[in-house]
């Protein structure tokens, strides 16, 4: 009983330490640039909507990509322990960030599922620019730095998967579509 307490609290700390990651603030360069190109000057609204980007695509991430089943859940219970504790969020307003998290997390998840036609780097790019309010119907420099943006925080969402929850250990001779088959 005490192994699995160990355990579980283990898998806690990893979580907390991942959800922090998924908690860094956007890079100002790329928070003023999403205010010109789609918020019509609105800093703020920048900044949620990268802030939400990443910790949906960490989310994402962690559902996709994670090595124990149990991660996904357990990051998603510390997202929104996370939130109720962010400072960034004014008092009363939790539910509305809950909310729009929840939001953008179905639409980056559906952008990253979609097959054919558009590719997914401007699939991303155009979700963010359609909650950022600014124009997503093309595919212009704006949309494709978009999808860029986007694809950094997921590779950086996988990144911080790995260095706190570890990476699979495969053996050079045996190809990872043979483990788990019977012998």
């Amino acid at each position: 009983m005490f192994a699995r307490w160990r355990a579980e609290r283990e898998l806690q700390r990893k979580a907390t330490e991942y959800v922090a990651a998924l908690f860094r603030e956007p890079a100002d360069e790329d928070a003023q640039w999403l205010a010109a190109a789609a918020t019509r000057g609105d800093a703020d609204h920048a900044q949620w909507e990268l802030r939400y980007a990443r910790r949906a695509l960490g989310l994402i991430a962690a559902q996709r990509d994670a090595l124990d089943d149990r991660t996904a859940s357990i990051v998603a219970k510390e997202i929104s322990d996370a939130y109720a504790r962010d400072r960034h969020i004014a008092a009363g307003m939790l539910e509305t960030a809950e909310r729009q998290f929840n939001a953008r997390l179905s639409a980056y998840r559906d952008g990253l599922e979609a097959r054919g036609g558009v590719p997914t780097g401007i699939r991303m790019g155009q979700t963010l620019f359609a909650f950022a309010g600014g124009s997503f119907r093309g595919q212009d420099p704006n949309i494709v730095r978009a999808g860029d943006l986007l694809a950094r925080y997921l590779t950086e969402a996988n990144e911080a998967l790995r260095a706190a929850f570890g990476a699979a250990d495969l053996p050079e001779n045996v190809a990872p579509s043979e483990i788990g088959k019977p012998s």
